[in-house]
């Protein structure tokens, strides 16, 4: 599987959300313009993310989103699998598991990978995604003088 558009931006404005927020609703316009997204793009990837329970919208003047739940609480397989559907290398279907050789590579190969994948996305956190974000932001922000 490889993750889309949807996916890749989605999970970014999330952590720029997360990352620049004061525990108020934050607009999609500033969230747009500091990671150069599309305001359009993203007021549908938020709509998904919203009838999936990850954030939650506030009309008015000054409203905007706002995590639902704490980013420690959000991983990034709930992210994704939002945005994109159950992670699975390959497609499962009936026919191809009656047939033994296809259910052993199933059963040996893709499935495993499929586990590992998911337990990879499970332990990450927008929180995580979050301080490493920062810790980037700080690096790069060092002065070195001669």
């Amino acid at each position: 599987m490889k993750i889309s558009t949807k996916g890749r931006y989605g999970l970014r404005a999330l952590v720029d959300m997360a990352a620049n927020t004061d525990g108020k609703p934050m607009s999609l316009t500033s969230v747009a313009k500091r990671q150069c997204i599309s305001l359009n793009y993203l007021e549908q990837v938020f709509g998904t993310l919203r009838k999936s329970g990850i954030v939650t919208s506030t009309k008015g003047s000054n409203g905007g989103y706002l995590l639902k739940k704490p980013a420690t609480d959000i991983t990034v397989r709930e992210v994704l699998q939002a945005l994109e559907g159950e992670f699975t290398i390959v497609e499962r279907s009936a026919e191809a598991m009656q047939d033994p050789l296809q259910q052993a590579i199933q059963t040996l190969l893709w499935d495993e990978i499929d586990a590992k994948v998911n337990a990879l996305l499970e332990m990450r956190t927008l929180e995580q995604l979050v301080n490493e974000y920062k810790s980037t932001i700080d690096q790069g922000n060092e002065m070195f003088y001669i």
